[in-house]
């Protein structure tokens, strides 16, 4: 099984603090709200899936912090803990989706609670469901995905959608563990990924710790690999997909797609059901999270531009639907990807 980021025992949340990686592999404990809240804005937990089931359990963590008597101070602690949670990223649709489920669920059973301890017995429960659902999601999408992939195929992905993104096999990355499983041999292209370098940091390190057959290459390198006729499909994730099948990813993403484009290559979305957001009809209506400056001027502490340049970070970019071959979903393939077929796959 690929690596697990987001581990709840004894009440308790671990996560792999992924700014380490590929260093050093570190479980840490998160006993708190503004714990739980850091990990997600500091990346030491990310990916959309990842992110919503990190949330779902930080409400838990919030009302053990305060540690209600009532539950009328139990609801209150969880509207307090999503709240603030909340505010820890802009973009990924997972996050906001988490916690409304957890939401609903405390609002819906404190009626029928005996004392606190049941209702946090029963958003605990929640909070599990949505991990176990997530696994369950991603493992289908690879399911899904795995026959996208033929025998000596050439695999580009951007940033990173694999374990380290999810709960188990990933979403972009779960279609290449399942077609490793059934023994196919393929080679993955791995972009770096500035400025974090997720992909260098992360998915090669998944890759190569699976065994699979991995090459990293720099973003701007992509269209020379591209034209060397060494890549037949790309599969990327995703945190945001709108009614239309516009898809916001890791910036740098959209160049990827038009690229592919450009050399008749497939590309192709992964994702889950939850990571769509229909109340958003295009990709214009994205809320796109910029991040801290230095993070390009002194990228992991060296200083690699000149004081006092401007600097402009934007985390995501939105691929348009129409460069996108098919969404993988835990419900199968999309495609092409546009407003029906969407309502149709979804149910909605």
């Amino acid at each position: 099984m690929p690596v697990k980021p987001v581990e709840w025992r004894d009440r308790r949340l671990y996560i792999i603090d992924q700014t380490l990686l590929p260093r050093e592999c570190l479980e840490i404990a998160l006993s708190t709200v503004d714990a739980v809240w850091e990990a997600i804005k500091r990346l030491r937990v990310r990916g959309a899936p990842a992110i919503g089931i990190c949330a779902a359990y930080g409400v838990v963590t919030g009302i053990l912090e305060h540690n209600p008597s009532t539950v009328a101070e139990t609801l209150e602690a969880v509207r307090a803990a999503a709240d603030r949670l909340a505010t820890s990223r802009p973009t990924a649709v997972n996050l906001f989706w988490a916690l409304d489920r957890m939401r609903r669920v405390a609002e819906a059973a404190a009626p029928g609670a005996t004392d606190a301890e049941a209702l946090i017995d029963r958003l605990e429960a929640e909070a599990m469901a949505i991990h176990a659902e997530d696994e369950a999601m991603c493992l289908a999408i690879g399911r899904h995905g795995a026959g996208l992939i033929g025998e000596n195929a050439g695999v580009l992905t951007h940033c990173n959608a694999g374990g380290l993104a999810t709960s188990g096999y990933g979403t972009a990355l779960a279609p290449m563990f399942v077609a490793q499983e059934q023994g196919r041999k393929f080679r993955v292209f791995a972009d770096e990924t500035r400025p974090l370098l997720q992909g260098a940091r992360l998915t090669a390190w998944e890759l190569v710790k699976a065994g699979i057959d991995t090459t990293l290459i720099c973003d701007n390198m992509a269209a020379q690999v591209m034209r060397e006729r060494r890549i037949d499909l790309v599969i990327v994730g995703a945190d945001r997909i709108t009614a239309n099948g516009d898809t916001a990813n890791k910036i740098g993403t959209y160049g990827v797609a038009v690229l592919a484009a450009e050399h008749k290559i497939p590309f192709y979305v992964a994702a889950p059901s939850s990571t769509f957001d229909l109340t958003l009809e295009t990709g214009n209506q994205i809320p796109i999270e910029e991040r801290d400056p230095e993070e390009i001027t002194h990228g992991f502490g060296l200083q690699t531009a000149a004081d006092g340049v401007k600097v402009y970070n934007p985390a995501f970019d939105v691929t348009p639907a129409r460069l996108i071959a098919g969404i993988i979903t835990e419900k199968g393939i999309i495609t092409p990807p546009n407003r029906e077929n969407i309502a149709r796959a979804l149910g909605e």
